[in-house]
């Protein structure tokens, strides 16, 4: 995440002088930024004595990584983890749903489960299914064969993917994406080959959405523009538009013969 490369120092320092943060809660965030800055130049120090490795220069420590171990030896007990998008218990540990736990049950249990390598376009079952739940199973489009889709390694994965065919196969050179969006997706879509541009999205100062002006950047947009949409939950707003604001979006992609990438 581009975002996050810039230096955990400046992090740590919003997170030390943060009201919230207790004592042992700063002296563990300041340990893990030292000892983390340490380990990168100790690696870095040790690369450089061979002639190839060299070049390869140690990437920057995952702040991310350093605030969850922070959070686990932090004893506010007023204190919450936010770092990741996960339903958590009580205890803050991660709940998961029983249907997942029916699930992993019955996979457990199928002898016909044999660990066979999966073709490039993944389970096909599991595919068509997810078409069926998507779209509904009496779909005109999926009866009418108007849908393809294949199976990807997580949605970021999914993003790297797409992207590619589109700079690749589609012959597109650029992308828009909401601002803010999620960090990652920048970088992914920039290292698929792509341009990425934004759109107006999210207005802190009424803690809102950039309803008008979204509409304004898309009607703007080139004729068959890529556009990318958070089909909900928006990260990292959270902010999402109501069905009728969804219901003129879907009008202006339509009539500017854009390409919404959900």
């Amino acid at each position: 995440m581009n975002f996050l490369r810039k230096a955990p120092q400046s992090l740590s320092h919003r997170l030390t002088n943060h009201p919230s943060t207790s004592a042992s809660g700063r002296k563990e965030i300041k340990r893990i930024v030292v000892g983390a800055t340490r380990s990168s130049t100790r690696s870095l120090s040790s690369s450089a004595s061979q002639s190839h490795w060299k070049q390869y220069e140690m990437g920057p420590p995952d702040p991310i990584v350093g605030l969850n171990e922070a959070f686990a030896v932090d004893d506010n007990p007023y204190k919450v983890n936010v770092g990741v998008g996960a339903y958590r218990t009580d205890d803050g540990l991660p709940y998961v749903l029983p249907c997942v736990r029916e699930a992993e049950a019955i996979n457990m249990n199928n002898p016909s489960l044999n660990h066979e390598y999966l073709g490039i376009a993944g389970d096909a079952t599991f595919v068509n299914l997810a078409m069926e739940f998507v779209y509904g199973k009496d779909s005109k489009v999926l009866k009418d064969n108007c849908v393809a889709a294949v199976q990807t390694l997580s949605g970021t994965g999914g993003l790297r993917v797409f992207g590619e065919l589109l700079a690749r196969k589609g012959g597109h050179k650029e992308i828009y994406v909401p601002n803010p969006t999620w960090g990652n997706h920048i970088p992914i879509f920039q290292n698929a080959g792509l341009i990425v541009k934004k759109y107006r999205y999210y207005d802190a100062g009424i803690s809102g959405l950039e309803f008008d002006n979204l509409i304004a950047d898309f009607k703007a947009m080139p004729e068959g523009s890529v556009v990318l949409l958070h089909a909900c939950a928006h990260n990292p707003t959270g902010m999402d538009p109501t069905p009728e604001q969804w219901s003129e979006i879907s009008k202006v992609v339509k009539e500017g013969k854009l390409i919404p990438f959900l």
